[in-house]
Order: C-alpha cells, then structure tokens, then sequence
C-alpha cells in the first residue's frame, strides 16, 4: 500500500459494505473524491420553499 501523501505514513484500507477507500490514522487524509466545480442554484422563492416541504 501507498504512503499518505499529506505526512508519508502508512495508509490503511476501510471498507463499508462494498465501498473501500484508503485513509491516514496519522493526520487523517482520506481519499475522497470531491467535485470543486460550483453549479449556479435556480432561484426558490419561500413559497416554493414552504410547497416543497409539504408535498413530502
């Protein structure tokens, strides 16, 4: 296994059910991917807000 690429220690294996990732015990780098692209959010009103909430 690699080495943690924030402080070079040992990385360990996790695993969830069918989900494994890897992550550092030292200073707590995991390996998770994240999308850094920002999407611009359509406009809700309060009404809509308050609809939204009740329909559920």
């Amino acid at each position: 296994m690699d080495d943690c690429p924030r402080c070079q220690a040992p990385l360990e294996r996790l695993t969830l059910g069918e989900v494994t990732t890897i992550a550092c015990s030292r200073c707590g780098f995991a390996d998770v991917p994240v999308e850094h692209e920002s999407r611009e959010m359509a406009f809700e009103s309060w009404q809509d807000a308050f609809n939204r909430f009740y329909e559920t």
